[in-house]
């Protein structure tokens, strides 16, 4: 749990409260990946079980709602490739992770924004979760160039790049998801030394 969900305004927030709130940033994230951001909050509000007043009470416009999400997803998804890090076969793990986040972000918009950081999102409010996720992805790289199973010459923002480039070319619809993914991890792997001929 974060500083975020247990206080709001410097105060505890009551266990009941803390379901209501972790309940909405469910649904909605849901919703908004869904549907994206036209859908209003009163029906975020109803199909979350609370009336639009709790809503507000956590979230007082739906940016901050919106921003909220965000916060959470980075910060998830820093946590899955730190703990990919710590585990064994590096070299797959940062492949699998790869592939796995092109896909979950293409059909995410939220996700998407975040990691290219556009839809006007505010930067200096997911700064934090944004440092959690480039760590936990810094981490997993590492190892895995370590195993010998990526290029050293890669940065955590290089690879990242890589993923907003796919996810892009993705959401476009102007190329195979699947087919750039391998391109692109092809490109990430070693490169083989070329052998010339004997004389």
């Amino acid at each position: 749990m974060t500083s975020a969900d247990s206080t709001v305004a410097g105060r505890p927030l009551r266990a009941d409260a803390r379901r209501n709130r972790a309940r909405v940033l469910e649904v909605a994230q849901q919703v908004f990946a869904e549907e994206g951001l036209a859908v209003p909050i009163d029906e975020i509000a109803r199909r979350a079980g609370v009336g639009v007043g709790t809503v507000y009470r956590h979230f007082p416009t739906k940016d901050a709602l919106f921003v909220a999400i965000i916060q959470e997803r980075l910060r998830a998804v820093g946590e899955v490739a730190r703990k990919l890090a710590e585990g064994p076969a590096a070299g797959r793990a940062f492949f699998g992770f790869f592939e796995h986040m092109v896909r979950d972000a293409s059909l995410n918009k939220a996700l998407f924004d975040a990691l290219a950081a556009g839809g006007g999102l505010n930067q200096e409010l997911t700064a934090e979760a944004r440092q959690v996720m480039m760590t936990g992805l810094g981490d997993l790289l590492a190892k895995a160039q370590e195993a010998g199973e990526v290029r050293p010459d890669l940065t955590a923002a290089d690879v990242k790049t890589l993923m907003v480039g796919c996810l892009t070319m993705a959401r476009q619809g102007t190329a195979d998801p699947g087919l750039m993914v391998g391109v692109v991890c092809a490109g990430m792997r070693p490169v083989s030394p070329v052998r010339t001929p004997e004389a």
